[in-house]
Formats: C-alpha cells, structure tokens, sequence
C-alpha cells in the first residue's frame, strides 16, 4: 500500500536549534496519528513542513509516493488539507462563503461553484451543526464556532489526508468528542489523519500511531500502544504521569 504521506530523514527547520534527529515515518491510509510534545517543540512547523508551507533543513517529504515538490498546488490542494491553529481574516466572508472556499481546488480557473460545491459545503455545515449559522458573518461568531467552520471547510475541500493543528482547539467537550469521532470517521473511509495535540487522553482515545517530539530535538515514532506509555510521556513533558483504565479505556494522570 503506497502512504499518503511519508517522511524520509527529515530535519525540520525550527530557529535557534542546531538540528534534531532526522524523523521517519508514514501515514496509510486508515490511521490517524498524533503528534504530541510541550510547547515550542516544532509541532506547528512540522506541520507547515509536511504541507510545503516552510523548508526543511534536510530530508524528503513524499505525498502518494511523489516528492512534495513535484506536485503542482491545485493537485496538492486536493489531495491533502491543512488545519491551521490560528486564522485571521483579510476580508468579511459568511460562513457559507468561508466553507465555499474548501471547493476552489476542485474548480477550474474564474468558474463560480456549482450547485454540487453548494450541496457538498452545506453537507460539511451540517455534520459540524453549524448549519444556522451560515449567512453569519465569521467575525460575529465565538472561537468554538470559528474552530468547527474551519474543519467544516476542510470536509468540503474532500482531501485524503488531512494535516491539523490542535483541532479541538475553542472546543467544549462535546465538541472535541464529535471532532475526534469525525476525524476517526474519515481514516475509516480510507483517509489519513496526522494532527498535533496536547491532550494525552484524547490521543489515547482516538489515535492509533504517535510521533513524540522532545524538547532535546529527539523523535520517536510507533504505534499508540508502544509510545503511549507513563515513562516516555513523563519524559516528554518533564512531568511525572501514571496511567489508569476507565471503563476499558487508558487516561493518563500528572502526579506531583
């Protein structure tokens, strides 16, 4: 099975560190990865990496076996999306038309959407139930509603793999449960899935591979079961944890 994504011997390009252990690693379609480490680790510029939004310092980025380089940007569009941490708005948009903006890849040069591009944004508005907010203008809306129109709009861009930056980020519980489930929903159709996240039990809950990146430029790769462990994650976030099961499911716990 070719990956949607694979990372060969890549340094990626984070100021004021000299280097860090080359990563390796590649995502099939059907898994869904967690990239976990304490702040300022490189998580978001891995990303933008991954995405060929920065350089890397050294390596290979391969998206479906081709070189990340070799795509052209309206193929890459609609095969991978990315979910960005932080959005700013240049222009006042409705929610209709920020969700719209997913279907651009899909369309040829200076056509408007078509009735399918409409159908399909209102289908993304609807499993996100933000669908009455969607003659609103964007700026109107709090940050959880702001955050579920963003993956709303990368449901209707359709990619195969989705590249995110903290996507329960503004969220309630609620709605961090139906985003991982979402999420979940999309590796089960055959996507991949390569998000960072903060919270441990979310990406015990949900991811079935793990990326580890240390403060010290350290990496380690693997399933869920082998890098989901109270000593690596101690380790990583310098913060003694234990483990505990709940209803058959493992939570992680910091301890003084």
């Amino acid at each position: 099975m070719t990956p949607l994504l694979q990372v060969k011997n890549l340094v990626i390009d984070i100021p004021q560190r000299a280097g860090g252990e080359p990563l390796e690693f590649a995502v099939l379609p059907g898994q869904v990865w967690g990239v976990l480490g304490p702040n300022g680790v490189g998580k978001t510029t891995l990303l933008h990496t991954l995405a060929g939004l920065r350089p890397a310092r050294a390596g290979e980025v391969r998206v479906k076996g081709r070189p990340l380089q070799a795509w052209r940007r309206r193929a890459l569009a609609r095969m991978l999306a990315v979910l960005f941490q932080e959005r700013h708005e240049s222009f006042p948009a409705t929610v209709m038309e920020t969700v719209l903006i997913g279907r651009h890849p899909w369309l040829p040069p200076w056509q408007l959407e078509r009735p399918e591009d409409i159908a399909l944004a209102r289908q993304a508005l609807e499993r996100l139930a933000v669908a009455e907010l969607a003659p609103r203008l964007l700026s109107t809306l709090s940050g959880g509603e702001r955050q579920r129109v963003a993956i709303a709009t990368v449901l209707a861009q359709a990619p195969q793999l989705w590249l995110a930056d903290e996507p329960t980020n503004h969220l309630d519980l609620h709605h961090q449960v139906g985003v991982m489930a979402l999420l979940a929903q999309q590796a089960a159709a055959g996507c991949g899935v390569l998000m960072c996240m903060h919270d441990l039990n979310l990406a015990a809950r949900w991811c079935d591979h793990v990326l580890l990146l240390y403060p010290d430029g350290a990496v380690r790769a693997g399933t869920a079961q082998q890098m989901l462990k109270p000593e690596l994650l101690s380790e990583l976030y310098r913060q003694p944890l234990v483990a505990a099961e709940v209803d058959g499911a493992r939570v992680f716990v910091p301890v003084k």
